[in-house]
């Protein structure tokens, strides 16, 4: 038998962490790690925090599954906390990002096909987008490369390119249930939807009646120095995705809308056999009591903003590799002159700095939140040696 034990669907590298420890993997060979991937910004309070460890312990010695047949009231608390903080008035819990933008997209046309509008069906969404790897979130991505052998794709998606307000009001028509955007796209490139792009969609969706979908899987839950993103621009969506680091490692997701939007999600509509369980609402209010503060997002913030700071001042040093920093909060990324991945591989194999690599050029640095200065100081010395070191390849 040729096939690996495991489906061979990644390319997986060497590193093989068998440990954590706050800021750092150690592999089973002990080769330690200083953690910029932060499982591509799931492990928001690192990989050791003892409220999240003690929440998990103690409500796995009590319970963790009895499905969604009954009441919930791990589950009532976690929502109604999310309620309190953010624009929403309901929230349905997944277990992945893609399970909760599967939902939101549900959740936009039942909005319409509840109220008799049975043609309005469509979502525009932008170029180099990543929305998931499920059949409806491939499908509403361009990115062919996710699309090679799984076709055909699922109709109901427009595509426009990513802060072309003009081109999403021209791609409206008769079918048009709404708009889905990353505010920040972390796989498309830390690229930074523009205030009057995300400002745009909003007031079209209000002049349409239109849902305004926001997909907040990486960028929320602290991650840019907010509690998500949205409120930076002063905006709120009808609908948002938000997953990774809301269960700090442990996998949840959730659905949140307004109840305007969720006019459709009625009984029978939705569902999840592990959604909201006992064990991911007990990560889920963990993380919230770490996180959910003005202390913690201005420091956050703080973090954020030193990091970028010294970022912008260390690529000058490099101009025939680095082109700009972009991002917000702790979300940064660096656009190369080189393609990204063989430097993010030179960076973990010689350097033990693990980064994540991104589409349009850019290498993602996504730390746990809760790094401290001398995790940062690490972070510039690795950096600053990897790039002194690193053969820039002819024609680059």
């Amino acid at each position: 038998m040729s096939i690996t034990p495991l489906m061979p669907v990644y390319p997986r590298c060497d590193v093989r962490p068998i440990r954590g420890e706050h800021c750092h993997l150690i592999g089973e060979d002990g080769t330690r790690y200083l953690d910029f991937a932060a499982g591509i910004a799931v492990n928001l309070l690192g990989h050791s925090h003892p409220g999240l460890i003690g929440a998990i312990q103690q409500q796995a010695a009590t319970l963790m599954h009895v499905s969604n047949l009954y009441g919930s009231p791990q589950g009532e608390r976690l929502a109604q906390r999310l309620v309190d903080i953010t624009f929403a008035d309901t929230v349905f819990f997944t277990n992945s990002g893609a399970e909760a933008v599967e939902c939101a997209i549900k959740t936009a046309r039942a909005y319409h096909q509840s109220a008799g509008n049975t043609d309005r069906f469509e979502l525009i969404t932008f170029g180099n987008a990543f929305h998931g790897r499920t059949m409806a979130t491939i499908s509403a991505s361009n990115q062919e490369k996710m699309h090679k052998g799984f076709a055909p794709l699922l109709p109901g998606f427009r595509y426009v390119e990513f802060n072309d307000l003009e081109g999403a009001k021209a791609a409206m028509g008769p079918h048009t249930a709404g708009f889905l955007v990353e505010p920040i796209q972390g796989e498309g490139g830390i690229r930074v939807g523009t205030q009057a792009f995300i400002e745009g969609l909003r007031q079209l969706a209000d002049e349409h009646d239109l849902m305004l979908v926001f997909d907040e899987v990486q960028t929320g839950v602290a991650r840019t120095g907010t509690f998500y993103v949205y409120e930076q621009y002063g905006v709120e969506p009808d609908i948002l995705a938000t997953a990774k680091g809301i269960g700090g490692g442990f996998p949840l997701g959730a659905c949140l809308a307004t109840e305007r939007a969720a006019r459709g999600m009625t009984f029978g509509t939705h569902g999840s056999t592990y959604g909201g369980n006992p064990l991911a609402m007990a990560a889920g209010n963990a993380v919230l009591d770490a996180v959910a503060n003005e202390a913690f997002l201005a420091d956050v913030r703080a973090k954020g903003e030193r990091i970028r700071t010294r970022l912008a001042q260390f690529i000058g040093n490099y101009p025939d590799l680095f082109e700009e920093v972009r991002g917000k909060g702790l979300m940064l990324g660096l656009k190369l002159k080189v393609e990204p991945r063989g430097f993010m591989q030179h960076l973990r194999d010689k350097h033990r700095l693990l980064t994540v690599a991104a589409g349009d050029g850019t290498l993602r640095l996504l730390p746990p939140l809760v790094i401290d200065e001398p995790e940062i100081d690490e972070f510039f010395e690795k950096l600053s040696a990897g790039a002194a070191d690193y053969a820039v390849p002819e024609g680059a």
